[in-house]
Order: structure tokens, then sequence, then C-alpha cells
């Protein structure tokens, strides 16, 4: 086998470092691709030969929420940011060389935003319509790329494995491929990493 490599990435991660580094929200299809071209012509991967991009990332969510202030009922999978997420991920799986895996979002109501939490006037004054946000949970993002990290290891399907990330929770992951004899390579976008997960990779790209 060449020496054979894939990128994983943690798509929540990855497309706030890629809005900060536009400096707009919403990357675009275009944008994503534009950076994974980017981490692809990295030198340190020349010769090498691109298995597939794995983009991680959760479904948009849905279900009927009621907001605790107005009493007013609205269906997720009608807003516009559920149709604009729905569209990008659907493009995104058609793309070339890039498989989604997709997890969920689990909708639990409303909750009190942090900014509200901290307002020293809040006891105060009576609660608002705008001190309250959506509290959604991603499920099964995590769970996925650490799967595919030991899929790709054990079945020798690379010898090499990027995963552009910041999160240390996937120190497990990384200790168990390079256990295998797979290098583990860390794209962290600029974005400041503890030093436990730096020990545990081969090598680092920002």
């Amino acid at each position: 086998m060449d020496h054979r490599y894939a990128i994983l990435i943690d798509g929540g991660f990855f497309i706030r470092k890629l809005s900060a580094k536009l400096k707009r929200g919403n990357p675009t299809v275009e944008d994503v691709v534009a950076e994974i071209t980017r981490i692809r012509d990295n030198p340190a991967f020349q010769g090498y030969e691109l298995l597939r991009t794995y983009y991680y990332d959760a479904l948009p969510a849905t279900g009927k929420v009621t907001h605790p202030i107005t009493g007013k009922v609205t269906n997720l999978a009608e807003t516009a940011v559920f149709t604009r997420n729905k569209a990008f991920l659907q493009k995104l799986e058609l793309q070339p060389d890039i498989s989604l895996r997709a997890g969920e979002v689990a909708t639990r109501g409303y909750k009190l935003d942090y900014r509200t939490l901290s307002d020293e006037t809040l006891p105060a004054r009576s609660l608002t319509e705008g001190d309250f946000v959506l509290d959604l949970e991603q499920k099964g993002v995590d769970l996925r790329i650490g799967l595919d990290i030991a899929r790709l290891s054990l079945r020798e399907m690379v010898r090499t494995i990027v995963v552009v990330t910041g999160d240390s929770d996937f120190i497990p992951a990384f200790k168990f491929a390079r256990r295998e004899g797979v290098r583990v390579i860390l794209a962290h976008m600029g974005h400041g990493v503890k030093t436990e997960l730096k020990a545990h990779t081969d090598g680092i790209i920002d």
C-alpha cells in the first residue's frame, strides 16, 4: 500500500475557525473545499494518496419549541437556519472525495443566555424574550470521529490520519491509532490546544 492518508474534520470546530479566518459567518461549501485543499497541499503530505476527507457534523435541529416568555411556538424545521444548514450539508456531501458523517441535535427547548446569567441587573428586572436562547445538544459526532479513527487504523486503510480539531477528548483515539502504527497529525487551525493533545500526535499543522 502506498502512503495513504485520510482527513477527519470536526465540523463544528472547523466552521468556527474558518468563520474567524474569513471574518464572516456562514462559510460556503466552496470556502470549506478551499480550506480542505489548503490542508491537502501542505508539504507534509507531498506524495501521499488521499483516501478521502470525512466531515463530521450534526444534522440541523428539528421539532417544535415554545418560548417561555412569549408562548410563541416555533417549528425548527421551517426556520431559515434549518434550510441553510441542511442545504449546506447536502451540497457538501456531493463534493468529490468528501464523506459526510452526520450526528444529531437534541432539542431541549430554551435556556437563559449566558450573558443574561452574568447580568448584574437581573434580580431587579423581569425576564424578556431576548434573555433566552435555544438549548441544543449535539450528539454522536465525537463518537463517530473516534470510531472512524479506530476503523481506519485496525483495517490498515491508511498510514496517516489528519484530524482537524482542538478537542482534547480525542486523546484516547489518538493514542489508540498510534499504538496501531498509524501516524496522527493534528490540524488545529491556529487554535490554542492543550499540551496533552499535542503530546499524542506525530506532527502539527496550523
